[in-house]
C-alpha cells in the first residue's frame, strides 16, 4: 500500500534533537544539525537541542527533561546505537518507555540495507513513547540520519500522510 499526503492542514509538531557523542562539538555535529534542518524544512519547531556524552544517566536526565516537558512532542536523537561498550543510548532509553515502536527499528534496518547492506545488522535503532512523547533514535552516521528522515520520519510527523501516522495520534495519546 501506498503511503500518500492529503490537502489537510499541516500540522507542525515541537521537536527536541539530541545528539549522543563523545567527541562531537556543535561545530561537528553534522546528523544532529541535519535532523534540525530536515525538521524545519519540513514546517516543525525545533524546540530544543542538546549533545550529550554516551553516558546512561546523563542521557536519562536529558531524555526525562524532555518527556515531561509538555512542550515537547517529539525527540528524535543520533548516537550511541552501535555495539562498542560506549554505546548506551538503548539502555537508557528502554526503561523510560511507556511503549516501544519495535516497528521503527525493523524498519529503519530494512530501508538502510540498500544502502549499507547488511552492516545494517549492527543498527539498535529503536523507538517508543513516554508520556505522550514520542522518541525515536537513529544511529549516529548523517547518512542514517538522512535515511531515518526521509524514508521514515518525514511521512510519519506529516499530519497529512494517510492511512496513518504519528502525529494523528498526539492528542490521543494521554486519554484513559
Amino acid at each position: 500500500m501506498q503511503e500518500h499526503v492529503t490537502d489537510q492542514g499541516f500540522v507542525p509538531l515541537a521537536i527536541a534533537i539530541l545528539t549522543v557523542s563523545d567527541s562531537r562539538a556543535e561545530a561537528q555535529d553534522s546528523s544532529g544539525q541535519l535532523l534540525k534542518t530536515k525538521a524545519e524544512e519540513s514546517g516543525h519547531r525545533v524546540v530544543a537541542k542538546a549533545i550529550v556524552r554516551d553516558d546512561i544517566y546523563q542521557l536519562r536526565a536529558v531524555f526525562s527533561r524532555w518527556i515531561a516537558d509538555p512542550q515537547v512532542q517529539v525527540v528524535l536523537c543520533t548516537g550511541g546505537t552501535g555495539l562498542t561498550g560506549r554505546d548506551s543510548t538503548p539502555e537508557a532509553l528502554l526503561p523510560l518507555l511507556d511503549k516501544q515502536i519495535e516497528g521503527f527499528g525493523e524498519l529503519f534496518r530494512q530501508v538502510s540495507f540498500a544502502d549499507i547492506g547488511t552492516s545494517t545488522i549492527q543498527s539498535r535503532a529503536l523507538a517508543g513513547l513516554a508520556n505522550a512523547t514520542f522518541i525515536f533514535c537513529l544511529p549516529g552516521s548523517t547518512g542514517a540520519c538522512r535515511t531515518g528522515w526521509e524514508q521514515i520520519l518525514a511521512a510519519q510527523l506529516d499530519s497529512r500522510t494517510r492511512p496513518c501516522n504519528f502525529a494523528q495520534l498526539i492528542p490521543r495519546l494521554l486519554e484513559q
